[in-house]
């Protein structure tokens, strides 16, 4: 009976231990698999304790399974100055019993025994336990994978940098066929970024233009399309018309990137602008137009139609008008008009008389006015009873008008319309206003030509006046081939001529056996020139008839009447005058001699230093070479005559350049290599690189600049020169400041010190040769005197000018003024 219930008894009991045994043997398996694990994992109950720690643990933070079990995860796994918020997230899942982080996998930052920060990736599970929560966390070392990322983003960086300095603007898509890159040139081309947007849906979003600069362009014509679908893309001409923008024009390259099998990654495009090269191209076809146009019209009105029709065509305008006002002056009539094939603009500009009074319309504004209008508010810039308004509604958005200008005013106008806005244009205005004024020439030839009959019979009354007068004032009638009959001689010939002149039909026959041998040539000219119906003078040693010799100077002007040449002159004696001549030009013979000696010393002079320089160059250049050869020496790097004669080679050799830089410039012509360039940015250049070593405070106050033409190494030798200058005669702690700024013309660039100045009265000497202030003397600042006289010949060969005067607050002043 016991021994049954005992046995009864030992059976859960070995049950049990049975249970204990696989559970023991589950946790050894358990353990051995954590063990083997790559990751390290960690084990906490609901304090924090470290409840298990692998051998992945023991390597990835230095501490034994021994020294961490039981011990706060806090001291062993977190950076100090993220133990309270760890913490803190503790406390809050104790109380909440959940956690966010459970079951996802986060980046963190952990720190090792030797108190090394690196960062790991880590999984972390939350159980329960008897009501407690049990942590349980898997984690790796992903310092390669932070080190990879970053030196990715850092190339990504670099490459943007890249592709955001170059001028061209740049784009590219992925396989995809979605935009996926922008350079700075390319937002700033568009005014947008990049979108991840389809290639259906780029000409519309960037406003692409075809060539022609009206026609959009169809989406799969976009050279980024194209490229993606595989085709190689060369100067493609396009033109963005981004809103509220002026239209710019680009050549486009383009091309697919593919990988080495084959594989399409995408495409890339980039865009060189050209705006300023068509526009100067498009304004030479519009004055050679004009250039034609004018030279076959037989009149005023045929010449200004020819000449606006030929600039609207190469402009692209839709419309051109020319408008004459009346002999009144009550109105201005509409006497000529063309429109572009294919724009309807019927009730607008057709043949029907249309005229309005002055301030009325563009043509009524731009008489009013008697200055050029631009507009782009058809409707609200301008006064007009209802024509404006239907060009309107036509599709007219822009009106230019340019007076025509004769001796009485206005007297006509030309106007232009646009079926889109057009910014204003300076060149484009000077086209209109050559147009305008060869125009207004030919209409007062006409209003000359109908002049010429009233003023020959005033010249006729006019001709009983003069014989009031010493001088001998003529008339005679030509009949070709050489008779001439003489119908009127004044009073004067007397004291001219020496006696009456005879009356006769052989006039320059009487004459020509008068004339002094030696100025028969000269007589036979102008006789030619009176012949031929042009206006003559001369003068001439005349054998009076008296016997005595007088110089006569002799003027005709010929006029015809019905067909008939007539010359009207009139003979000076002019003898004293020539002596005082004679005597005149005998001291300016000696004094020209006197010059030319000068000259030919000052020649010789600039030979001689250019020789001397180009000899002395050489020479220099082989005691520097030595020099840097002989400092490369260990033992003789640290010695003082060597860096003596290496400083003294540089100064002479920079010396023997500024000499030749001089005499190139002032034998003749520069020789030149002129390019567009971006001045503003070669300011920017030159000041940062000044910065690094100047002890005064340089300031830029530098606009955007249009782009000039001109060499870049001359151009940044006078900046160079300039500010080298500021900052050598400003003491310490003084400020320097280069501005620049655009006008119409001209860009303007300044250099402003406040230093030691100059002297009012030494202004005018400052760009000679040689000569230095005498405020850098006295101070003893070194200096050749030549960096000026090179400056000025340099910005002098591109065509500017450079001033010096006081600085607004002290010191100098430098104005340099290029041509745009």
């Amino acid at each position: 009976m016991t021994t049954h219930r005992q046995d009864r008894i030992s059976a859960p009991e070995d049950t049990l231990r049975a249970e204990r045994d696989e559970a023991l043997r589950t946790a050894a398996r358990l353990r051995a698999v954590l063990d083997s694990a790559h990751d390290a994992f960690v084990s906490m109950d609901a304090g924090g304790r470290v409840t298990a720690w692998n051998t992945a643990a023991e390597q990835l933070f230095g501490w034994t399974g021994e020294e961490a079990v039981g011990r706060s995860a806090t001291e062993l796994m977190i950076p100090p100055r993220l133990r309270a918020a760890h913490q803190e997230g503790l406390a809050r899942v104790r109380r909440s019993g959940v956690s966010e982080m459970s079951g996802r996998r986060l980046e963190l930052t952990a720190v090792d025994r030797n108190g090394r920060e690196f960062p790991v990736e880590m999984t972390l599970q939350l159980q329960h336990d008897r009501g407690e929560p049990v942590f349980h966390a898997f984690l790796h070392d992903i310092t390669a994978r932070t080190t990879a990322r970053t030196e990715l983003r850092q190339e990504r960086a670099f490459l943007q940098a890249l592709l955001d300095s170059l001028d061209a603007g740049v784009a590219a898509c992925g396989s995809d066929g979605r935009l996926a890159q922008f350079n700075a040139a390319m937002r700033e081309i568009h005014g947008l970024a990049q979108l991840p947007i389809g290639a259906e849906s780029w000409a519309r979003t960037y406003h692409l233009v075809e060539a022609d600069g009206r026609t959009p362009m169809a989406p799969e014509a976009v050279p980024l399309a194209r490229a993606w679908t595989g085709e190689t893309v060369q100067h493609e001409e396009m033109v963005v018309c981004a809103p509220d923008r002026p239209p710019r024009r680009f050549l486009a390259n383009a091309r697919p990137i593919d990988t080495a099998d084959g594989r399409r990654l995408g495409a890339v495009v980039a865009m060189h602008e050209i705006t300023d090269a068509h526009r100067a191209e498009m304004l030479r076809r519009c004055r050679h137009a004009v250039a034609e146009a004018l030279s076959e019209a037989l009149s005023a009105r045929d010449a200004a139609m020819a000449a606006a029709t030929a600039v609207a065509g190469e402009l692209g305008w839709v419309c051109a008008e020319y408008w004459e006002v009346d002999d009144e002056r009550h109105r201005i009539v509409r006497a000529g008009s063309w429109r572009r094939d294919g724009f309807d603009l019927a009730g607008f500009s057709d043949d029907e008389p249309v005229s309005f009074s002055i301030g009325q319309g563009v043509p009524g504004a731009v008489w009013a006015r008697g200055a050029d209008i631009w507009s782009n508010d058809l409707l609200g810039d301008l006064t007009d009873p209802g024509r404006l308004p239907l060009g309107h509604r036509l599709g007219l958005r822009a009106a230019i008008g340019m007076p025509v200008h004769c001796d009485a005013g206005v007297a006509g106008a030309l106007v232009f319309f646009s079926d889109n806005p057009v910014g204003r244009d300076d060149d484009i205005l000077a086209v209109l206003r050559d147009i305008a004024a060869q125009t207004g020439r030919v209409m007062e030839r006409r209003r000359t030509e109908q002049l010429g009959l009233a003023l020959a019979a005033a010249r006729r009354d006019f001709n009983r006046v003069i014989e009031l007068v010493n001088d001998c004032v003529w008339s005679v009638r030509y009949e070709p081939p050489d008779r001439w009959h003489t119908l009127y001689v004044s009073p004067g010939e007397n004291g001219v001529f020496g006696g009456p002149l005879p009356p006769t039909d052989t006039f320059a026959h009487l004459m020509a056996e008068h004339i002094h041998p030696d100025d028969m040539e000269l007589f036979r000219a102008y006789e030619n020139a009176l012949k031929a119906g042009r206006p003559g003078e001369f003068e001439c040693r005349f054998i009076g008839f008296d016997g005595v010799v007088r110089w006569v100077w002799c003027r005709g002007f010929p006029r015809t009447e019905d067909g008939v040449l007539y010359l009207d002159g009139i003979a000076t004696n002019v003898t004293e005058r020539r002596e005082l001549a004679d005597q005149r030009e005998l001291l300016l013979a000696r004094e020209q001699e006197q010059v030319r000696r000068l000259q030919e010393l000052d020649r010789m002079k600039d030979e001689l230093v250019a020789v001397v320089s180009h000899e002395m160059r050489n020479p220099i250049a082989i005691i520097a070479a030595y020099t840097d050869s002989l400092l490369e020496e260990p033992e003789l790097a640290e010695r003082r005559e060597l860096a003596a004669i290496e400083r003294t080679s540089a100064h002479l050799l920079h010396l023997v350049e500024d000499l030749l830089d001089l005499a190139r410039f002032e034998s003749g012509p520069a020789l030149l290599d002129p390019r567009p360039l971006r001045l503003d940015r070669l300011l920017r250049q030159a000041v940062e690189e000044h910065r690094i070593t100047a002890q005064v405070d340089l300031v830029a106050e530098i606009d955007s600049l249009p782009v000039v033409s001109g060499e870049s190494a001359r151009l940044r030798q006078v900046v160079d020169n300039l500010l080298s200058n500021a900052i050598k005669y400003t003491p310490p702690g003084g400020t320097v400041t280069v501005g620049a700024r655009a006008g119409r013309e001209t860009v303007t660039v300044d250099v402003t010190d406040t230093g030691i100045g100059i002297p009012p009265e030494q202004y005018p000497k400052l760009f000679t040769r040689f000569f230095r202030a005498s405020t850098a003397v006295d101070r003893k600042i070194k200096g050749t005197g030549l960096g000026l006289a090179v400056t000025k010949a340099v910005v002098e060969a591109h065509g500017g000018t450079i001033t010096a005067a006081p600085g607004p607050e002290g010191g100098t002043r430098f104005t340099v003024t290029l041509p745009r």
